[in-house]
């Protein structure tokens, strides 16, 4: 596959090129070697971290996660770390569920022509 430029693994990872430059400050990716002008020169290995990052943030992992996992390597804690991220999605889901009908309730309430609980934003749960 050869070696990459920053530009050219930004683009391949589908990544801002400052964001490849604030992973590498992050310790999420290996300071690059320089060829002889200093250009960075990334690997196979490169694109594929970073990847791997780019699709944890897609799945809702932190940073922070990311490199807990980077850095474990082990399927076992990747799982682990998968359900106590749906565990965390379920009850996000859970909260705006009773957040949505409270709000429900509310439009009714003003709906309804119930100006001081309406204007108070008075809904019982």
């Amino acid at each position: 596959m050869g070696t990459f430029t920053i530009g050219k693994l930004a683009e391949a990872a589908g990544v801002n090129v400052e964001t490849v430059r604030y992973y590498e400050r992050r310790g999420l990716l290996a300071q690059p070697e320089r060829d002889g002008p200093g250009y960075r020169q990334y690997g196979a290995a490169d694109l594929w971290r970073l990847q791997f990052v780019r699709r944890g943030k897609d799945l809702g992992f932190t940073l922070a996660e990311i490199a807990e996992l980077v850095a474990a390597g082990s399927t076992e804690e990747v799982l682990q770390a998968a359900q106590a991220k749906i565990e965390a999605v379920d009850a996000r889901q859970r909260e705006l569920a009773g957040r949505r009908a409270r709000l429900e309730r509310l439009v009714e309430l003003c709906a309804g022509g119930d100006a001081a609980d309406c204007a108070g934003l008075r809904v019982v749960s």
